[in-house]
């Protein structure tokens, strides 16, 4: 067998593993970029991107059935809209893999890796031996055992995008963020979509006020059934789901009820990391280490943040680790941005800063706008927009804000600026706000905070 010896082996070429190779080799350093394909990252094949051409598909398609009377529409439309959305995949996940590929050169082994002892990985008919590894292999979706009589009708995100007719009738199990947002998608473009969540909320929404407006605002797109757990069982061709108050015949059922770390082929155990009882790495979240061997962990592998600007920061972070290493000292970590996350529900469900409960437990002061009272929600005919901010009582600071927005996108990046910053109410109502815009939520929102600060 081939042997290679190098300086850092970097495992998974996704949006972690890429950016960790750009920085080691800016570092001069000796790495080789494993990864046993397909290539084309997470995101662009079957994630963020996708997920979201699916959403501007049933848009375009909203909008186009919301056009005057007289217009024709192509019973085909939707059918179409779909096939472009998978040729927009195709078009994203095939430039990120070429760029992969121009990147990395003869330093990209396309191969399974394995580690068969402390210090040395086994890939395909190589024998890598590294000083220090990262592991950025990303996750996979996980389907309940439970559904295994169903198995020939279950898609997840990895095979959904694959279909190339959309279903007429699908159910959705898990309503988190990725369920709520391709359960919308899909509804826009006349699926006759049912989703189903045990939980009692959607989206990962914490603040229960902007929860209940998701609800009110979303439930009349399709049905949701929370709360209870689903039986599926198959009929036919067909998918029974059953809950004790509902039951609906669907043609496939996608399962979005969570991810799982791609480690299970690692053989992490004879690179000396101990796993627990679920076979995984326990992997502290400012180390980036599962154990004290040279091995850092980076992107969706470790759940904490699976996001992709996350992944690439994480990506960063892990060569900086195994820099530090090879220069015999101990990585102590490094800050993390302020955290972000978009629906792009439209209205976009965003949550940015310390989240509502955390903020909670601070005390935190809660300014509020209401697209009632604002001019460009009634002009756009969404008047149940909502925005509500977290304040540190006594400093004003702003910690965090959570919203139902009508393209809300650009005022989390406008409240994740703002916090990093570490302005205050008092600071922000200084800067300039434009007649009429959605912007003018937060001045208002800024306001009754300000009223409540200062009574």
């Amino acid at each position: 067998m081939q042997a290679r010896k190098v300086d850092i082996a970097i495992i998974g070429a996704g949006t972690a593993g890429i950016t960790a190779f750009h920085a080691l080799k800016a570092a001069g350093k000796d790495v080789v970029l494993i990864d046993r394909g397909p290539l084309g990252t997470t995101c662009a094949r079957v994630g963020c991107m996708p997920s979201k051409a699916a959403l501007h598909a049933g848009m375009r398609w909203t909008t186009a059935k919301e056009l005057p009377a007289g217009v024709t529409l192509s019973a085909q439309g939707p059918q179409a809209l779909w096939r472009h959305t998978r040729q927009t995949r195709d078009a994203l996940a095939g430039a990120a893999a070429e760029r992969t590929r121009k990147a990395a050169g003869e330093n990209l082994i396309m191969a399974e890796a394995r580690f068969v002892a402390p210090g040395i990985l086994e890939v395909g008919d190589q024998r890598i031996e590294a000083k220090a590894f990262i592991v950025a292999t990303g996750s996979h979706p996980v389907v309940p055992k439970s559904l295994g009589g169903a198995a020939s009708h279950i898609l997840t995100t990895d095979t959904l995008f694959e279909q190339k007719e959309l279903p007429q009738r699908l159910g959705i199990l898990g309503l988190g963020a990725i369920g709520l947002e391709l359960g919308l998608a899909l509804s826009r473009l006349d699926v006759q979509v049912i989703g189903a969540d045990q939980q009692d909320t959607i989206g990962g929404i914490q603040d229960p006020e902007v929860q209940d407006r998701a609800l009110s605002r979303f439930g009349g797109e399709f049905p949701m059934w929370l709360g209870a757990p689903v039986e599926v069982t198959l009929a036919g061709d067909k998918v029974r789901m059953r809950t004790d108050k509902h039951e609906a015949l669907v043609d496939r059922l996608l399962v979005v009820t969570g991810r799982q770390p791609n480690t299970e082929a690692l053989n992490l155990q004879a690179a000396g990391i101990l796993l627990d009882k679920a076979g995984r790495p326990n992997i502290d979240a400012s180390t980036m280490q599962a154990s004290d061997a040279p091995i850092f962990f980076a992107g969706d592998v470790q759940p904490d943040r699976p996001l992709m600007h996350e992944a690439a920061d994480e990506g960063q972070m892990a060569a900086q680790a195994a820099l530090t290493r090879l220069r015999g000292e101990q990585w102590q970590g490094a800050p993390r941005r302020v955290p972000i996350s978009i629906l792009f529900t439209d209205p976009d469900v965003c949550a940015v800063g310390m989240s509502y409960q955390a903020a909670m437990k601070k005390d935190a002061v809660v300014g509020i706008a209401d697209g009632s009272g604002n001019g460009r929600s009634k002009i756009l005919g969404a008047q149940d927009n909502l925005l509500r901010i977290y304040v540190e009582p006594g400093t004003g600071l702003l910690l965090g804000a959570s919203m139902l927005l009508t393209r809300g996108e650009h005022l989390a990046h406008l409240l994740a600026w703002a916090i990093q910053a570490k302005q205050t109410v008092n600071d922000l109502l200084t800067m300039p706000f434009y007649h009429p815009s959605i912007e003018e939520m937060l001045q208002s929102a800024l306001k009754s905070a300000s009223q409540q600060l200062n009574p």
